[in-house]
């Protein structure tokens, strides 16, 4: 069954940002005789969307840092992961972190990346949610606040995914920015901003945007054997780091879980074991096992050898020399190496942990370093090359263009694909005989509950246009977001349920649900800077009415046995659908033709006035439909 968008397109008027030729149909609705139109009613979307925070126009409330007093700044954009923790005293329902990939200096916010946190309040009356003011206990006042990271834990860097705890809010931000000198964190193309001309901030040039002070690093910590450790700094980076979202503080860089490109990771109901993706090939699959529950001071830490009988390898964490080199420990003692394992998620109703291995186009060489350093492939990707009639993932022809979604069993320990990426196409087919549904290099995740049935989130982040990521012919890349129904058995991409597109240019990133199942909070990423505004920014935005959805209101249309053209309006959508795939137009009620569609069997009317309408098809079929 084909499955459809259930949020109306937010960014734009059509998944790819166009409609097709307008002289497939009269300017003006030409009606058969004899016409008796059926009216069909399509209420409004119980999914709305509020956008909460602007990267790049809002303002951060700042430490004092560097020798500055403490001000206020321009927020960072690159909006990656989201976090949400509860608020158990009652005075807000909860607090914000909103990580930035973007890497440059700041006076005030701190030089490399940064994150910004926000509470929260539900007004009872719109059911959209507010950004409640504050004081923190530092002294600072307003809405949004700077994390310090710069007089905690030292700088921060290209802050991508990260880990809410499902247990009690907790908040890690994962520093994915892997650098191996300090030359390449003091200066590059970081992307800095425009300068502004009254809140400090750093030139907009690409010359020495990175961490400005690459002196040796003393490490201040309560994990044993670290803390009055020097490092060189860049290796105080790409470690996962708690935060405290409700004072803006960094509270400790988890140097017990190794030094790695860190992308996502979840933390299991026990409280005690962490699973933990790494953005890279090759990449472990790794685990730490606190001692006690809600300590992840102390506690073991392993990675994922599919071919042991034992299948976790404990990697010493007590030892900095192996922490510090913790990809070259994990493929000598075996580990299985992935393809770019970005975000983790977790099941609470089976236990069953979700991640995403995003793919790359050609990643032989990092599977062939791994291997040759003492890993082993992933089953998964030896199957599939020798399905494709390859030697194996080490075949020089060897390629992950679109990616999958991973299953960990903890009962059985068995890595399995819950769903690949695709369909596959040796060349990009065009919007004509695109399909409905195609899936490549997902990246966030996250399970949620609708209608007491668990869901995945699943974001794209496309590695290009070609092979089938996009039509043929299109000048911009869109990503998309789907829900996958978990109790699908063996599904496949027609059975992902599509959510929403990006602005043209992002990706759509974060998703976390709020704890009373309401609201999504999602991001968008570096969008193109040529959209109107607010959209031409970094934005987390929130989508409400998820406690208003069913199961079956999103399993799609079911069609009479009837040579009719039909179109059904489900109720909890704003989503035409066809009994068939052809060309349509849309007429207002002067007849005016107002949007055309090419071969689809779906159509957005978001963004029509209410009222009546006319559909025609190129066949010559028209039916009447009403917009509440």
């Amino acid at each position: 069954m084909k499955k459809y968008v259930l949020l109306p397109l937010l960014f734009g008027a059509g998944i790819f940002g166009a409609y097709a030729q307008n002289d497939l149909f009269d300017e003006t609705l030409q009606m058969p005789a004899g016409f008796q139109p059926v009216s069909v009613v399509l209420p409004p979307s119980p999914l709305q969307m509020q956008v909460l925070f602007i990267g790049g126009h809002d303002i951060v409330q700042t430490t004092p840092t560097y020798g500055n007093e403490a001000a206020m700044a321009i927020a960072k954009e690159w909006h990656d992961f989201i976090g949400f923790t509860p608020d158990t005293t009652g005075q807000f329902m909860g607090w914000v972190s909103v990580n930035h990939e973007m890497i440059y200096q700041d006076n005030r916010i701190g030089d490399g990346g940064g994150m910004t946190v926000f509470a929260v309040q539900r007004d009872p009356s719109s059911g959209q949610l507010v950004v409640a003011p504050q004081e923190l206990a530092d002294g600072r006042k307003g809405h949004f606040f700077n994390v310090d990271f710069v007089n905690t834990v030292g700088e921060t860097g290209m802050n991508c995914g990260g880990i809410t705890s499902m247990i009690d809010g907790r908040i890690w931000t994962a520093e994915e920015w892997f650098q191996g000198n300090n030359a390449s964190i003091n200066s590059g193309n970081f992307r800095a901003p425009s300068s502004s001309s009254w809140l400090p901030k750093s030139p907009g040039t690409v010359s020495n945007q990175g961490v400005r002070d690459t002196s040796d690093y003393t490490i201040s910590s309560d994990i044993p054997g670290f803390d009055g450790l020097t490092v060189r700094k860049y290796e105080n980076f790409n470690w996962m780091v708690e935060v405290d979202p409700r004072q803006a503080r960094a509270i400790r860089k988890q140097y017990n879980w190794g030094r790695q490109g860190f992308e996502g990771g979840v933390i299991a109901a026990d409280n005690r074991t962490v699973y933990l993706g790494i953005d890279g090939t090759p990449a472990p699959w790794v685990k730490f096992v606190a001692d006690t529950p809600g300590d992840f001071t102390l506690g073991k830490t392993y990675v994922y050898k599919q071919d042991a009988i034992n299948k976790w390898v404990e990697i010493d964490n007590t030892d900095p020399a192996r922490m510090l080199n913790f990809l070259e420990e994990a493929m000598a003692v075996g580990a299985t190496i992935f393809n770019r394992i970005e975000w983790v998620t977790l099941d609470p109703a089976t236990g069953n942990v979700y991640m995403t291995e995003t793919g790359s186009d050609n990643p032989v060489n990092g599977f062939t370093g791994g291997v040759n350093a003492g890993g082993v492939m992933a089953n998964h990707h030896t199957q599939r090359a020798l399905g494709k009639g390859l030697t194996g993932a080490l075949d020089p022809g060897y390629r992950d263009y679109y990616g999958r979604v991973l299953k960990y069993d903890p009962v059985t320990e068995e890595v399995s694909v819950l769903i690949e990426g695709g369909p596959e196409y040796a060349a990009s087919p065009d919007e004509a005989n695109y399909p409905t549904n195609h899936f490549s290099n997902p990246d966030g995740i996250a399970a949620i509950t609708i209608d007491g049935q668990s869901f995945l989130v699943l974001e794209e982040d496309l590695n290009g246009a070609s092979y089938g990521r996009m039509p043929a012919g299109t000048v911009h890349i869109v990503c998309e977001v789907y829900l996958l129904n978990l109790s699908e058995e063996n599904p496949t991409v027609d059975d992902l349920i599509r959510l929403s597109a990006t602005p043209v240019g992002a990706e759509i990133t974060g998703c976390v649900m709020t704890p009373d199942g309401k609201t999504l909070l999602m991001n968008s990423q570096h969008p193109n800077s040529n959209l109107e505004f607010p959209f031409n920014h970094s934005l987390t935005f929130a989508v409400h009415g998820f406690d208003q959805l069913t199961v079956t209101g999103l399993q799609g249309p079911t069609w009479e046995n009837s040579s009719s053209f039909q179109i059904f309006p489900n109720p909890a959508t704003r989503r035409v659908h066809m009994n068939k795939q052809t060309d349509v137009a849309l007429y207002n009620e002067s007849g005016q033709r107002v949007r055309v569609f090419r071969q689809v069997d779906q159509f957005d009317v978001y963004g029509l006035n209410p009222g009546t309408y006319y559909i025609q098809t190129l066949e010559g079929e028209v039916t009447k439909l009403i917009v509440q």
